[in-house]
């Protein structure tokens, strides 16, 4: 029996406004690949709100970064997420407690504050 998921797959989305992004996968080790920083950050932002209303409160609760490390370690796969071809996160690493962020990714979010 085996004792992790194994994938083997090669996609291409593309997101509103014609941002491709890549998927590719063999065995346990999945690559999400996005194009820019800035598409990153539209994926990530949610659906728009209207101009003027107050940032909701963040709510308490587990941080949805480590519960997606814990759920890729529970399924045996690494998850590699990219940003113009440079890791930012890998979830799922055996032998870290939490996802493995990249200086690369901390970086990339500073320089995104000032487009």
């Amino acid at each position: 029996m085996a004792s992790a998921l194994e994938v083997e797959a090669r996609l291409v989305l593309t997101w509103p406004g014609g941002h491709e992004i890549q998927l590719a996968a063999s065995g346990t080790y999945l690559i999400i690949n996005v194009p820019s920083q800035q598409v990153l950050d539209l994926i990530t932002s949610g659906p728009p709100q209207p101009p003027g209303t107050p940032k909701p409160p963040k709510k308490p609760g587990p941080d949805p970064l480590q519960q997606l490390h814990d759920l890729a370690k529970r399924l045996g796969l690494v998850l590699d997420l990219r940003v113009a071809g440079k890791t930012y996160v890998t979830f799922g690493l055996a032998d870290r407690s939490g996802p493995k962020i990249t200086l690369s990714a901390v970086l990339g979010k500073i320089g995104s504050f000032f487009k």
